[in-house]
């Protein structure tokens, strides 16, 4: 049962629909925010992902953002396409290319759910909440002024693998706490029980409704901490794609 998921994951890695591709550096000049992990911020599946209802929920609020990264994927109605998901990627290996995305696209807010690879692979799973921390400090002091939103890992649909899953997220509040003591911007987000196994396309990807459950839980985290994703516009007239009066 387990192989049938990992083929699954394997197919739809490369198997998705709608425009992709290298990032097109679609900006609004809003306040800057990075979706950043793996296929889950990549959308496999729902090419797009929860950053399809993100957009909508803060372009419905007036905010101006500008989601940035080197990957772009998506469909048209998603007005901004940029990212960095990248498929089947492990903790280390996002590690291992954070700083220069952090430099190169400086954004206000990175939004991380990172973690399910290294289940999946069972890459030394124990020591996975050491790589994140090790991950934040490297975000961190690539970026000091930005706020990082922790995601705990959405479920796996399977009972080994969600327990590895929980066991991972029950180490992410002493991790994150551990850096606000530091002076870190930090913030966890429960994102574990905003996802049930029933929003699971393949055991593992959401389907649509999971992935509108992702963004939900999102833009409620950033709007919970003071100038994360900016202020909304007053203006009501002529609202454009990105949310906002192109006036403003």
């Amino acid at each position: 049962m387990k192989a049938r998921f990992l083929a699954a994951v394997a197919a739809l890695a490369v198997a998705f629909s709608g425009l992709t591709g290298v990032a097109h550096a679609e900006s609004n000049g809003g306040v800057r925010i990075m979706p950043l992990g793996d296929s889950i911020t990549e959308g496999t599946g729902v090419p797009g992902g929860y950053r399809i209802g993100l957009w909508q929920r803060l372009a419905a609020g007036r905010y101006t953002n500008d989601f940035v990264g080197s990957q772009f994927n998506g469909p048209g109605s998603l007005w901004d396409h940029d990212h960095e998901g990248h498929p089947g990627w492990r903790i280390d290996q996002i590690d291992a290319n954070v700083t220069g995305w952090l430099r190169t696209y400086t954004p206000r807010s990175v939004l991380l759910h990172v973690g399910t690879n290294d289940v999946l692979q069972n890459y030394n799973v124990a020591g996975a909440p050491g790589r994140l921390s090790t991950l934040l400090d490297h975000i961190t002091a690539a970026a000091p002024a930005a706020d990082v939103f922790v995601a705990q890992l959405i479920p796996i649909g399977w009972a080994s693998g969600d327990a590895a899953v929980r066991t991972f997220n029950n180490a992410l509040p002493g991790i994150v706490q551990s850096k606000v003591s530091a002076g870190k911007h930090v913030h966890l987000v429960d994102m574990h029980s905003a996802v049930s196994a029933a929003d699971l396309a393949d055991g593992v990807h959401p389907n649509a409704g999971g992935y509108d459950k992702m963004a939900a839980v999102w833009y409620g985290a950033l709007r919970s901490v003071p100038g994360s994703i900016g202020n909304p516009h007053v203006a009501t007239a002529a609202l454009t794609g990105f949310g906002a009066d192109p006036a403003n």
